[in-house]
């Protein structure tokens, strides 16, 4: 079972930083870092370095998979491979893991409990 921490290690942040840029730069809306699986697998490899993030924006939150290598000068970013082929196979399972990952919705209840009379919060199979 993973283990999800809502902090990120020192040594990943300026790989965490990247993946999230990239993923960004593709994205309607932006999206941020709420928190890292497995960070003592991702801190035990150097180059290329797996991340599983969960990222949150807007009203959804996603888990990721990003495949990170140093080249010196830059990072480069990349989805990991295999994490699709293994969440095709798996999905139903992997999402059980991560229900729900710590602080995916910061302030979003508090938002959204503003704009209207009543709110209905909906969980099913590790998907909010």
């Amino acid at each position: 079972m993973p283990t999800v921490s809502e902090t990120i290690p020192a040594a990943l942040q300026p790989d965490v930083d990247a993946a999230l840029a990239w993923f960004n730069r593709d994205q309607d809306i932006s999206f941020e870092v709420t928190g890292i699986l497995d960070p003592d697998d991702a801190l035990q490899h150097d180059s290329p370095r797996e991340l599983k993030l969960v990222l949150c924006g807007g009203d959804r939150c996603e888990q990721r998979s990003f495949r990170i290598a140093d080249t010196g000068s830059a990072r480069e970013v990349g989805f990991l491979e295999d994490a699709a082929a293994a969440d095709a196979s798996d999905s139903a399972e992997k999402q059980a893991e991560l229900d729900p990952p710590p602080g995916p919705r910061r302030g979003w209840l508090d938002r959204t409990l503003g704009q209207h009379e009543f709110t209905v919060v909906l969980f099913y199979r590790g998907f909010w």
